[in-house]
């Protein structure tokens, strides 16, 4: 491991990665740091992720960035959940919807005074105890803190974006902040005979880049942590067979929805992402089961608006790298792994990789210790979300070929374990960091299917009328709520 300290960080790859990670860094330690940035603009981004998760707001929020202008910048809306249609069979529908369900009692979640009243045959649909769906169904939104005198929360909420926008946005603030851009494509990394860290790159124009620290943000390549490093890739496509993925934007043929719809087909899925000024398409899907062309076909026939772009075919290879932090190379983004985009959580794992990264910062050098602690937590949180994703897969009910195949498939024991337990008693036991809450599970296993045969006893510590009044009052309390909210487009022409 080098010892000596680190000034000077090169970051190859621009792009949503590249210029979190350039904006993030220089913020918190520029300093400490020279930091500059390589890329060219022969070289386009995948771009096609344009839909985020709620902690994105932290991001902004540590860029001190101002909600109102990102929301203008980015010509983004608001993404109260996401609505799975068709995922268990044809026709059925649920939504992963973020925030708060309910109110539960001392040491008894919500979910178990509601799966009490359920297996009697009452309580009605788990989400008419959710605010976010409540709202996101009405086209509604407001920011607030809490339902006063509740102890209920605040509409959870995300945003819907165009990601080559926040790309610009983020450029824009890391150049002003002392971030030096190198335009320039990367012909040859040169290593260190004695310990094979990379010492520099040499561009095409011949100008040379040292550095003491190299982040990967260059893509599926790896051009760093791949190409240079020869670190293997850990390929997952046994576990989500979807190798594919064609993307197109259309005009916006109404009035856009504070929600992604995820749409399930024969042999994949489609995603439908409202912004303002355009609406993101896209179908992942394997190639095993359905060609390029036969993708491409069934996309078009499934969307509405006219094309604003052309139909582009992506390939991918859902998986990690081996090691994510190696020598002296961090690889962020695409170039550390892929996980399909079911779940917004791409940007997501690319802010969260420069955090845990900021927190390990090798200042007096690297140190193995500090490495095998970042590789570790990386691992456990893209093991996770790839679990969660699978959770979708394995739990179907459709008859076609594809479907019957995810159904079937081996899954790890991690899942495993997760759905037996909850099967039992609709617990969920996560870890303090996950990602995803229990409600998160509860509602992808319930939504699909999966109702647990027992409650916790501690729902029976209310009479039946208590906890037929209980639900019933949460209900009408969330309704009454949602009734008073302005509509979400009256919330982006505020802005």
């Amino acid at each position: 491991m080098k010892k000596s300290k680190i000034n000077r960080v090169v970051i190859v790859g621009g792009g949503t990665a590249g210029w979190i990670t350039a904006s993030l860094l220089v913020r918190l330690l520029g300093k400490s740091l020279s930091i500059c940035l390589v890329e060219s603009e022969q070289i386009g981004t995948v771009g096609v992720g344009e839909a985020s998760i709620p902690p994105i707001q932290t991001l902004n929020q540590a860029l001190g960035i101002d909600e109102a202008e990102f929301i203008r910048a980015t010509n983004a809306t608001i993404k109260l959940g996401i609505q799975f249609e068709n995922w268990s069979k044809p026709g059925d529908s649920y939504m992963h919807a973020f925030g708060q369900f309910g109110k539960g009692i001392s040491l008894c979640g919500f979910e178990q005074l509601w799966l009490r009243s359920a297996l009697s045959g009452a309580g009605g649909d788990f989400w008419d105890y959710s605010l976010n769906y409540q709202a996101a169904k009405q086209s509604k939104f407001a920011k607030f803190d809490s339902i006063p005198n509740t102890g209920m929360g605040e509409l959870v909420y995300a945003y819907h974006f165009d990601a080559g926008l926040y790309a610009k946005f983020l450029r824009d603030y890391a150049e002003r902040s002392g971030v030096q851009r190198i335009e320039g494509l990367v012909e040859s990394v040169q290593l260190d005979d004695l310990g094979g860290e990379i010492r520099s790159l040499t561009l095409q124009s011949g100008e040379y880049v040292e550095g003491d620290l190299f982040i990967d943000c260059s893509g599926f390549k790896g051009l760093l942590i791949g190409d240079a490093l020869k670190v293997g890739y850990r390929d997952w496509s046994h576990l989500l067979p979807a190798d594919s993925a064609v993307a197109v934007q259309t005009e916006s043929a109404r009035e856009a929805v504070p929600y992604t719809r995820s749409i399930a087909h024969a042999a994949g899925w489609q995603w439908q992402i409202p912004l303002q000024n355009r609406v993101g398409n896209g179908l992942v899907y394997s190639g095993a089961s359905l060609s390029d062309e036969g993708a491409v076909e069934c996309l078009l026939q499934n969307i509405d608006g006219n094309l604003k772009s052309e139909p582009r075919v992506i390939k991918f290879t859902t998986g990690r790298r081996e090691q994510l932090w190696s020598k002296n190379c961090v690889s962020i983004g695409l170039a550390s792994g892929f996980l399909e985009p079911l779940e917004s959580t791409s940007i997501h794992m690319v802010q969260t990789a420069v955090t845990r990264l900021i927190k390990l910062f090798p200042h007096n050098g690297i140190k193995a210790s500090e490495v095998a602690e970042y590789n570790r937590q990386t691992i456990d949180e893209m093991e996770h979300v790839r679990d969660f994703i699978i959770l979708h897969y394995v739990l179907n009910e459709r008859e076609e070929p594809f479907w019957q195949a995810c159904k079937s498939m081996a899954i790890p024991d991690t899942l495993r374990h997760k759905i037996e337990l909850f099967q039992e008693s609709a617990k969920v036991f996560n870890s303090t960091d996950a990602l995803f809450s229990d409600v998160a599970w509860q509602q992808v296993m319930i939504g699909q299917g999966v109702m647990p045969r027992d409650y916790h006893p501690i729902a029976n510590s209310l009479s039946e009328q208590q906890l037929s009044e209980w639900l019933s009052n949460v209900k009408s309390l969330i309704s009454q709520v949602t009734a008073k909210l302005p509509s979400h487009r009256s919330f982006i022409n505020g802005l």
